[in-house]
């Protein structure tokens, strides 16, 4: 029976809405809110509300978060960055689709935000070599023409140069960031450009360069749609939707593996052409021509590759550990319920629905605190070396400084607000108010509801941008009997999409900072990107997602809305 405060709780929700769109307070200190407003209005007991602050997504993060220190600490990630950029070659096309595909892969796994992290300095460092390559080209030509040295140029190349060591001098370390052969940036005073010739030699410099800085920022975006552990929007909505429907058990790691990896590789490919047309131009014949000499300018680049590479050194085994484990982790996790075959879940049917995701990546993550990394010895007073300890692949302090607690807090105060809107009465209100939409063709509600999101997401959190949504658009499909699959898949697929403003997620706000770009490049590329990004969705939700979840039959384990009207 359902408490009649739906007034109440619509004021909680307003207020906690404001302010994680206006960012007055912290958004986890907001997340906090729901934890006082609710008792205080006899929605939910205090004990109630708190125990929606930590649940299984929770232990899902956690295990998530032991893999992500892992590969970070001993440069797992960039070993493997570099790799892929290597087999594609130097092609300025290949070049731009290596660091994409690589950085898309790693957001699979790792966070948006330390994957643009990561490999942001390594394409700064090709793209400067590459500029750099380009004025010793033009060196060559003019000493050779002239039969003497451009002085003019000498100049250039050191007021260029010393622009570039200003600018990486005036970079912040990110924290919680590790890496023993670079350093990264995420906060880089910016410089106004007076015009091309202050920091780019040509215009093509200056356009590579925005080029490349977009292409990280939107693959480390585009990739985290993949799994459900890639982004936080992907974790909050599987938590919210296993919660709300406990009798579905259709959604895990493998089902949205299958239906969004071809979605992401759609859209990867497709801002991948959008972006080379934009800047450079697409050029299909001089792409795909074999056996061309390359250039200085490639052959330079292909160089600063192989020497970061270089750096890293052969794999070690601290290394190859975190990588079996990460493919070990990723094997339970498709396996543990299929569909299609009996998973290993199966051998645990007296306990149905038990074991989830969070189990595999629990058990993964406590290995990595119990294999050791490396022996600790001492000397004995008659000079023998002797192992007394070991140390462990990672150190709950280095968990710590990578956890991300406060979209923990965000999370669980998104869930205790669904709580308080499902107990107060407020979904069900909501829900009927909203069933006359059901005149309309699902596809249009889809939608109407995929642009709202996506506009949203430009200005708010994406965490913040779902948790809002997600108790109005679950009523609305129940009221309308459409599979709420069906609205919330493409909705929570779009809450990614926020490619068009510096602020509107942290990849976007870290490649901004090296100064490279306006925020008018990113509006106009991201436009570009946001578009295809909805059609795709659009296309894969009328198409290829629709017989794996049965889209078109409302379901058994969705409830039925009455008409009753709330007070």
């Amino acid at each position: 029976k359902y408490i009649e405060l739906p007034s109440e709780c619509a004021y909680t929700l307003f207020v906690v809405a404001t302010f994680w769109l206006t960012e007055a307070l912290p958004l986890s200190v907001t997340a906090l809110l729901p934890s006082l407003m609710l008792p205080m209005f006899g929605i939910m007991p205090s004990k109630k509300v708190a125990s929606a602050y930590f649940k299984d997504f929770h232990l899902l993060l956690i295990g998530v978060i032991c893999l992500a220190t892992s590969i970070e600490k001993w440069n797992l990630h960039k070993r493997i960055a570099l790799k892929m950029v290597m087999m594609v070659g130097v092609n300025p096309a290949w070049l731009t689709l290596g660091f994409m595909s690589s950085t898309a892969f790693l957001s699979m796994w790792l966070s948006n935000t330390s994957t643009a992290a990561m490999v942001m300095p390594i394409a700064e460092a090709v793209v400067q070599q590459i500029i750099n390559a380009e004025a010793e080209v033009e060196a060559t030509q003019m000493t050779y023409f002239n039969g003497s040295t451009n002085h003019g140029l000498e100049i250039d190349e050191s007021v260029n140069g010393h622009e570039i060591n200003e600018r990486k001098e005036k970079t912040k370390p990110v924290p919680g960031y590790n890496n023993d052969t670079g350093k990264i940036s995420s906060k880089v005073e910016l410089e106004k450009n007076s015009g091309i010739g202050t920091k780019y030699r040509t215009k093509k410099g200056h356009v590579t360069c925005k080029l490349m800085c977009l292409c990280i920022a939107y693959s480390s975006t585009i990739g985290g749609l993949t799994t459900i552990t890639g982004t936080s929007t992907n974790l909050i909505f599987a938590e919210y939707f296993n919660t709300r429907y406990p009798d579905c058990r259709c959604l895990n790691f493998g089902s949205w593996f299958t239906f969004s990896f071809p979605a992401a590789l759609i859209i990867l490919l497709l801002s991948w052409i959008w972006l080379q047309w934009l800047f450079l131009g697409f050029n299909f014949k001089e792409m795909f021509k074999c056996g061309k000499t390359k250039t200085v300018q490639q052959k330079a680049c292909a160089e600063v590759i192989k020497q970061e590479y270089q750096k890293l050194g052969p794999i070690r085994y601290q290394e190859i550990v975190t990588l079996v484990l990460f493919i070990i982790m990723a094997l339970l996790w498709f396996s543990r319920d299929p569909g299609f075959v009996p998973g290993w879940s199966a051998l645990f049917s007296e306990y149905p629905g038990f074991a989830t995701d969070s189990t595999v990546a629990l058990l993964i993550g406590l290995l990595f605190f119990l294999i050791p990394a490396k022996r600790l010895t001492k000397t004995t007073p008659t000079g023998e070396i002797v192992a007394f300890d070991y140390s462990p692949l990672i150190t709950w302090k280095e968990f710590q400084s990578f956890m991300p607690w406060d979209i923990a807090i965000l999370v669980g105060g998104g869930f205790a607000l669904a709580d308080g809107c499902e107990e107060s009465g407020l979904s069900k209100w909501i829900g009927n108010k909203l069933s006359p939409l059901g005149s309309l063709p699902a596809w249009l509600i889809i939608l109407i509801s995929s642009l709202m999101v996506t506009s949203l997401t430009e200005v708010a959190s994406n965490p913040a941008t779902i948790t809002l949504f997600l108790p109005i658009l679950s009523p609305l499909a129940e009221a309308i009997h459409v599979n709420p699959l069906y609205i919330l898949i493409p909705s929570t697929l779009c809450t990614s999409f926020a490619f068009l403003l510096p602020v509107a997620n942290p990849p976007n706000a870290i490649v901004f900072s090296y100064g490279h770009l306006k925020v008018i490049d990113m509006v106009k590329a991201g436009l570009g990107v946001n578009i295809v990004g909805v059609a795709v969705v659009m296309l894969g939700i009328c198409t290829w997602i629709v017989p794996m979840f049965d889209l078109y039959t409302y379901p058994s384990w969705a409830p039925a809305m009455s008409n009753e009207t709330m007070p």
